[in-house]
């Protein structure tokens, strides 16, 4: 298994944080990793999202989680890989909050391939998530 996870805390509410991530369609004010982003219905666990990034193909995104203003769980398999990440927000304290992005690759192979192909997938989080509590903080 391959894991790595970014946190950033905020003074931004849950609810407006929970807002940003449940409006799909608009993922890509703050995520400058998406040039086209489609859900099929809801923002509810057995969604599906496809996502493409700048000049790459799409990737099929699976909502196996969400808890309202607590945290959501997409999944994207390729191959025998499972790549996981889990979007949660914690209490901080003081009127703050923590929202945590957590990335687990396993399956047949992971520990190889999840050094290879993780960090590439994950170099953006510090910025995305920087624009992503910025934006709920208005």
């Amino acid at each position: 298994m391959w894991e790595y996870e970014h946190s950033i805390e905020t003074s931004a509410t849950p609810e407006a944080v929970w807002r940003l991530w449940a409006d799909v369609a608009g993922w890509g004010t703050w995520n400058a990793e998406i040039e086209k982003i489609e859900i099929s219905g809801p923002f509810a666990a057995g969604a599906r999202i496809t996502m493409t990034p700048p000049g790459d193909d799409p990737v099929l995104l699976h909502v196996a989680e969400a808890v309202e203003n607590e945290r959501f769980v997409d999944e994207a398999r390729f191959g025998d890989l499972l790549l996981r990440t889990v979007h949660r927000i914690e209490r901080a304290g003081q009127g703050r909050i923590r929202v945590v992005y957590r990335m687990e690759i396993t399956g047949a192979g992971a520990d190889e391939a999840g050094p290879e192909i993780g960090p590439g997938i994950t170099a953006d989080w510090p910025d995305t998530m920087a624009a992503l509590v910025e934006l709920a903080q208005r």
